[in-house]
């Protein structure tokens, strides 16, 4: 179960913003281009920063909370998704606010 932690994290994250999509109506999965034009080059920037901290020494993950997937460059599986699903729960937040402030 410790293998799962940092999946389980992103994936609380992903169900606990999930009503402000299905019950706000605020669209963000709909408007998917747009989310990806969003998120994709900050996820890229992040991304490259970490296998640049993890190479160095800077930054290392556990892994005994991950499932053991290593991408190109030295990353965790789940480091990839952290970058993809912590800004879309982040812009779902903002809509969600829009959507009730007016």
């Amino acid at each position: 179960m410790t293998r799962l932690t940092y999946l389980a994290v992103l994936a609380g994250c992903l169900l606990v913003t999930l009503p402000l999509e299905l019950l706000l109506h605020v669209g963000v999965y709909r408007r998917w281009p747009q989310l990806l034009r969003a998120v994709l080059p900050v996820a890229a920037v992040f991304v490259g920063w970490d296998v640049v901290a993890t190479r160095a020494g800077w930054w290392r993950f556990d892994e005994r909370q991950t499932l053991g997937v290593t991408l190109p460059g030295g990353l965790p599986l789940e480091e990839l998704l952290f970058f993809l699903v912590v800004p879309t729960c982040a812009v779902l937040g903002y809509e969600a606010v829009r959507r009730v402030r007016g």
